[in-house]
C-alpha cells in the first residue's frame, strides 16, 4: 500500500518558505553588494547608485495594482514560483554580460526593472500568504520573521560578499545566486499553500482585470483610518529614500572609497534588523499596534536617520545603521498586523498591493531626486565655506560626504515631526477601534444570515 505524504502546512510550512526566502535574500543582497562596488568604481557618481534603486522600485510600485488583482486570481504558490524564477533569469542575464565583458551600468538599471515588476508580485502574495496559513494571534510574530529573514541576510551578504569576491570573483558570487534562487524555489514547491475561500461581504465591482486592479483604492478609499496609516508611511517613505538612496556614496566618500568600512556598516545594520526581527518575533509587537508604527517611526527617524547623518566615525555609523534596521521590523510588522486582521483574505492581494502602491510612490521620487541633489547642490555647498556649510558645518562637518550627511539630517528630524504627527489625527490614532476585525465581521454576518432564515 502507497503512503502518501502531506505537504507541509500551517506555521511549519510557512517556516519551511521562509527559510527558502532567506537563503534566497542572502543571495541577492550578495549579487547587489558586488554590483553596488562595481558600478561606484565604474562611475563615481551617487546619482549612478541612486538610479540602481529607482528603477527597481519604479515599476514594483507601479505594477502593484495589477500584480495585486493577478494575486488574487492566481494560485500565489505560483507567483512566488514565478518571480523567483524571474529574478533568477534576470540574474542569469547579468552574469553572462559581465563574463563577456559587455556590462554597462545602463544593463543593472534595466535588470533592476525587470526585477522590481515582479516583485510587485512577490510582496502581495508572501503577505497574504501568511493570513491564510498562520492564526491571526501569530501574525506579529509571522511578520516578525519576514523582516528577520531580510535583516539576517543584510548581515551575511555584505560579509560574505566581501570575502568571496577575492578568491572567485563577482561571477563566482552570482553563481551562488543562482543557486539559492533554485533552493527558494524548492521550497515554495515542498509546501501545500491554501487559497483563501471567499469571505468578502461587499461587492467588489468590475470582474475585469483593470476592474479587479482598481478595486483596493475603492477599498480603501471607504476606510480613512487605512488611508491615513499608508499616507503617513508615504511621507516618511519619500524622507527614507531622499537620505538611504545616497547612503553607500556618502560613506565611501567619506572614508576614501573604504569597502570594508562600508561593508561593516551595512552588516550592523543587518544586525539590527535581525534584534528587532527577533524581538517582534517573540514580542509579536505592542498591544495598540498603531504605537509600534507611530511611535516606531520616529524613534527610527531620531536614532537612526539623523545619527547616520551627524556620524563621521565607524562607531556612529554603526550605531545609526542598527536602529534604523532595529525599528523596521516593529514598524512594518505592527502595520501588517492591523491590514491582516481588518482585510478579509479572499481580496487582501488587491488591497495589500494598493496599500503598497501608496505608501511607496514617493519612494522613486525620493531615489530619482537624491543622486542629482547630493551630485550638484548638497555636495558642493559642503565642500567650502559657503551659507549651508555655515549652519550645519558644526552638525555634519565640511568635505566629501558632508552635503550627504545634511541630507540625512534633514530627512531624519522631519521624519520625527511627521511620524509624531500621526497622532494628531483620530482617524490613525484609534484605526484599531474604528475598524472591525474581517474574521468579527463574518461571524455576525453569518449569524445574522441564520436569524432571517
Amino acid at each position: 500500500m502507497k503512503i502518501l505524504r502531506a505537504s507541509p502546512k500551517g506555521m511549519l510550512g510557512f517556516s519551511i518558505i521562509w527559510f527558502g526566502q532567506l537563503v534566497s535574500l542572502t543571495g541577492s543582497g550578495m549579487t547587489v553588494f558586488s554590483l553596488t562596488l562595481w558600478a561606484w568604481q565604474a562611475t563615481g557618481s551617487a546619482t549612478a547608485l541612486a538610479l540602481m534603486s529607482f528603477f527597481f522600485m519604479g515599476p514594483t510600485v507601479l505594477m502593484s495594482p495589477i500584480a495585486g488583482a493577478l494575486v488574487d486570481r492566481w494560485s500565489r504558490k505560483f507567483v512566488m514560483i514565478l518571480t523567483d524564477t524571474i529574478s533568477g533569469l534576470a540574474t542569469l542575464a547579468v552574469l553572462l554580460l559581465y563574463l563577456s565583458g559587455h556590462l554597462q551600468v545602463w544593463h543593472l538599471y534595466l535588470g533592476a526593472a525587470v526585477v522590481g515588476a515582479f516583485q510587485a508580485f512577490q510582496w502581495p502574495a508572501y503577505s497574504a500568504t501568511i493570513s491564510v496559513m498562520v492564526d491571526k494571534k501569530h501574525y506579529g510574530r509571522a511578520n516578525g520573521m519576514m523582516s528577520l529573514a531580510e535583516s539576517a541576510s543584510s548581515i551575511a551578504a555584505p560579509l560574505l560578499a566581501g570575502m568571496l569576491i577575492g578568491p572567485i570573483g563577482i561571477a563566482g558570487v552570482m553563481t551562488l545566486d543562482l543557486i539559492t534562487f533554485l533552493f527558494a524555489i524548492g521550497t515554495l514547491a515542498l509546501v501545500h499553500i491554501p487559497q483563501p475561500p471567499k469571505v468578502t461581504l461587499e461587492p467588489t465591482g468590475d470582474s475585469s482585470l483593470l476592474g479587479e486592479s482598481l478595486y483596493g483604492f475603492t477599498y480603501i478609499l471607504r476606510r480613512p483610518s487605512l488611508l491615513g496609516l499608508q499616507l503617513t508611511l508615504m511621507a516618511t517613505n519619500l524622507l527614507g529614500s531622499f537620505a538611504f538612496g545616497v547612503l553607500s556614496p556618502m560613506i565611501l566618500a567619506r572614508t576614501d572609497n573604504n569597502a570594508q568600512i562600508l561593508g561593516t556598516v551595512l552588516s550592523i545594520s543587518g544586525v539590527g534588523g535581525v534584534m528587532g526581527g527577533i524581538a517582534m518575533s517573540l514580542w509579536g509587537g505592542p498591544a495598540r499596534r498603531v504605537h509600534g508604527l507611530l511611535g516606531g517611526l520616529a524613534l527610527e527617524s531620531l536614532l537612526g536617520t539623523l545619527v547616520l547623518g551627524v556620524a563621521r566615525s565607524l562607531p556612529l555609523w554603526v550605531a545609526g545603521a542598527f536602529f534604523t534596521s532595529f525599528f523596521i521590523p516593529i514598524i512594518n510588522g505592527s502595520n501588517q498586523a492591523i491590514w491582516q486582521s481588518k482585510v478579509p483574505p479572499d481580496v487582501q492581494g488587491r488591497v495589500f498591493a494598493v496599500r503598497r502602491l501608496i505608501a511607496q510612490i514617493t519612494s522613486p521620487l525620493g531615489l530619482l531626486i537624491a543622486g542629482p541633489l547630493a551630485d550638484f547642490v548638497f555636495e558642493p555647498a559642503m565642500r567650502s565655506p559657503g551659507t549651508l556649510a555655515q549652519i550645519f558645518g558644526s552638525w555634519v562637518g565640511i568635505g566629501p560626504g558632508a552635503g550627504m550627511g545634511l541630507m540625512f539630517v534633514l530627512a531624519g528630524l522631519l521624519g520625527v515631526v511627521t511620524s509624531l504627527g500621526g497622532y494628531l489625527f483620530k482617524v490613525v490614532r484609534d484605526a484599531e477601534s474604528i475598524l472591525p476585525d474581517h474574521d468579527e465581521t463574518a461571524r455576525l454576518m453569518r449569524g445574522y444570515g441564520q436569524d432571517r432564515r
